[in-house]
């Protein structure tokens, strides 16, 4: 029990530092500061090692290279509660991937249709829906330990198989042609994951060395590289008999867990909450594109997760976790509205003229903020309406 209130006190925390981190962010970027702000944004970082050259803005080792941590982490946690926790069912697991599906069809139909008639604003169909894991789980992390384990476990899921399917959706639709060979030795490097789990291997020299080819290949190739971290978090044993560790698995997550809430999450809100609202973005309530992202984010995202969660769950094909309600769960829906990242991302992607592109991101902020604001009241009044009765129901004697 020490553990888990020691874990809620590091998650609140981080929340905090989340929050503050994208609010000084936002103050830099539109302040004096702001020149500061862009030239340490994208101070150059170049590695070399031998014929191997990787070079960038600081900001983009941060975005596909520290956050290899987050979702090693992360992907930590998937696993273990897969194997023996809150996803350890076939229809338990099915749900955010439903949810995850809904979320990213709703928002993309929403925007589509108020922007059918403009084949450049069109472009933008895919930027309201993604969810930015790392800012929702931050702002979840506000309520404490008030926040019932399994919709937590359920808004990482869920916000991990969006990713993923941004990912795809950036690949497929926006990013250029991916390199043959760099995938070859990526899937080799999978390949090679596989084996040292099938082995049962716990030298962590053996996943840091197969992990780090595996992160070299991903960003050669074009794929998003940060996610590395989930493909090492799938090798790594739960349980090895022969073991001075009785799980590496959680051996690795309690090591990282400090880390990365403290960290590798703040730093990475702080280099990619630096919005600039400008002039360019003055008639944003007049265009379609920001009526689409708004709509998307606020209205899409909640309608398509709870909607194919309910759809999924009266089918049969998957459960409702236990100990969360549907109130609780359509919050973390309002939650997964909270775009920001990877939607600014897909907005750069998407278009060619800054006005736009200004817009789309002031668009993604307001509607992020609308849904991190609603969906932390939801879940705030149902966990304090459970509370309420969980006390009555003690004083009563029952």
């Amino acid at each position: 029990m020490g553990r888990i209130t020691r874990l809620f006190r590091y998650e609140q925390t981080s929340g905090l530092i989340v929050i503050a981190a994208v609010l000084l962010a936002l103050v830099a970027a539109n302040s004096p500061l702001a020149g500061i702000y862009a030239l340490v944004h994208h101070t150059p970082v170049h590695f070399r090692f031998g014929p191997l050259v990787i070079d960038g803005p600081l900001v983009q080792w941060i975005n596909e290279g520290l956050m290899v941590i987050f979702f090693l982490v992360v992907g930590l946690e998937i696993k273990r509660q897969l194997l023996e926790g809150h996803l350890a069912s076939y229809k338990r697991a099915a749900l955010p991937v439903f949810a995850a599906l809904g979320g990213m069809t709703f928002p993309a139909v929403i925007y589509a249709s108020l922007n059918w008639a403009d084949p450049i604003a069109l472009r933008g169909w895919a930027i309201p829906t993604a969810t930015d894991i790392v800012l929702a789980l931050g702002v979840l992390s506000l309520l404490g330990s008030r926040v019932p384990v399994s919709l937590r476990i359920f808004l990482t899921a869920l916000a991990i198989f969006d990713d993923i399917g941004a990912v795809i959706v950036v690949g497929f639709f926006y990013g250029e042609p991916l390199s043959v060979m760099p995938l070859l030795v990526a899937g080799l490097a999978i390949l090679a994951l596989i084996l040292i789990n099938r082995f049962r291997v716990v030298l962590p020299a053996a996943y840091i060395v197969v992990g780090l080819v595996l992160w070299v290949a991903m960003l050669k190739s074009g794929v998003e590289a940060a996610l590395a971290g989930v493909f090492i978090a799938l090798a790594v044993p739960l349980h090895v008999s022969d073991s001075k560790v009785s799980s590496p698995l959680r051996h690795t997550e309690r090591r990282l867990h400090a880390w990365n809430v403290l960290l590798v999450v703040p730093l990475f809100a702080f280099f990619n909450a630096g919005i600039t609202i400008d002039s360019a973005a003055d008639s944003w309530p007049l265009e379609t594109v920001s009526l689409g992202v708004i709509a998307g984010l606020c209205v899409g995202k909640q309608i398509g997760i709870f909607c194919a969660s309910r759809a999924a769950v009266a089918t049969g094909l998957a459960q409702l976790p236990e100990g969360i309600t549907w109130t609780q769960l359509y919050g973390a829906a309002l939650l997964a509205g909270i775009g920001f990242t990877m939607s600014t991302f897909v907005a750069t992607l998407a278009f060619d003229d800054l006005a736009l592109i200004s817009s789309a991101k002031l668009s993604i902020l307001i509607g992020s903020l609308l849904s991190a604001s609603a969906g932390l009241t939801v879940i705030r009044l149902s966990t304090a309406t459970k509370i309420v009765r969980g006390a009555k129901a003690l004083s009563s004697g029952k």
